[in-house]
């Protein structure tokens, strides 16, 4: 392992400590626990995310950190054993990620898996399962974390833990070309698609959404109807292909500025409808967790502290998304 990995392997497992013992100034497992966000606490105030432009005092003496021993059988011992991180992503989801003709995969959340990673002292590798079957939970250890730009709801936190919000992104409206719709009302009683198991298809099909204090408080056009495709780039690309059988499609901003970008046949309509936080995601029903939650959440915030995430964000978007609305 190089100099760089254990160091960074002793800043990420030094949360052990807090996380896992007891007595003395060490914090109490459950005290731990409310370090894992909920609904209720996604939206950091700026001044809680705003990346500095050098690393923290904290950052800056790693030495200092004490050792300690991963939780025996648990997933960060599983991760640190093995040398590896396996994450889940979607390799159809540009400028996330997307998987290259040569195999390797690109993308901003190709990238934030990689550093995190990085700063655990071991490799990445990718696998590209159905979002159907990641938000589901129940991963049966086939994966270790979704790194895949995924919405904290109080509904996927009863099956997975997450990190800290790595980045915030508006979900915009869109409708084709070929429609000729270029206002909210003009889809009031059209088709409008959006990939399966997304907090974009529940909005369109009216769910409430529990994002804490970033809940949307819009409503869909009137009369809609609804089509699911497996994964939200699909939509413009089934444009693309000829195919009109729907007239919108809601996605990440980032999602439609990319297809635009591409040359697909898209137009924005209207204001984003909501803004959401997104995050890494763990199955609760694999291997304990709390270490490596906690490793995560020490990641997680000092990339955001160092302006590794905005970099990234500003690489991949040509903006700052990694701050909350």
């Amino acid at each position: 392992m190089s100099l760089r990995g254990r160091i960074s392997l002793l800043g990420a497992v030094a949360i052990v400590v807090s996380a896992c013992s007891g007595g003395g100034a060490s914090p109490s497992p459950s005290a731990a626990a409310t370090a894992v966000p909920s609904v209720a606490s996604v939206a950091p105030s700026v001044a809680s995310v705003a990346p500095s432009t050098a690393p923290s005092a904290a950052a800056a003496s790693p030495s200092a950190a004490p050792s300690a021993s991963p939780i025996p059988g648990g997933l960060l011992d599983k991760v640190l054993k093995a040398g590896v991180l396996t994450v889940s992503t979607d390799p159809n989801y540009a400028p996330q990620s997307v998987k290259n003709p040569d195999g390797s995969f690109s993308g901003f959340d190709i990238d934030v898996a990689t550093e995190v990673a990085k700063r655990l002292g071991v490799k990445v590798s990718f696998v590209t399962p159905d979002w159907t079957l990641i938000t589901a939970g129940s991963w049966s250890g086939r994966w270790d974390a979704s790194v895949g730009s995924m919405t904290i709801t109080a509904d996927r936190q009863k099956v997975l833990d997450f990190s800290p919000p790595y980045y915030y992104t508006p979900a915009q409206m869109t409708a084709s070309k070929n429609s000729g719709i270029t206002t909210m009302d003009g889809l009031a009683g059209k088709t409008i698609c959006a990939g399966a198991s997304t907090t974009y298809l529940d909005w369109l099909q009216g769910k409430k959404l529990d994002f804490g204090s970033l809940s949307p408080t819009t409503t869909p056009p009137a009369g809609i109807k609804t089509v699911s495709l497996k994964t939200d780039a699909d939509c413009p690309q089934t444009w693309a292909a000829g195919r009109n059988d729907f007239q919108g499609w809601l996605s990440s901003s980032t999602t439609v500025d990319g297809a635009i970008a591409a040359g697909m046949p898209v137009v924005k309509v209207g204001d984003p409808v909501y803004f959401e936080p997104l995050a890494i995601a763990v199955d609760k029903s694999g291997p304990v967790d709390t270490d490596f939650v906690a490793a995560l959440k020490t990641i997680v915030d000092g990339m955001h502290a160092d302006g590794t995430l905005t970099q990234l964000s500003m690489k991949w978007f040509k903006a700052d998304l990694t701050q909350g609305p």
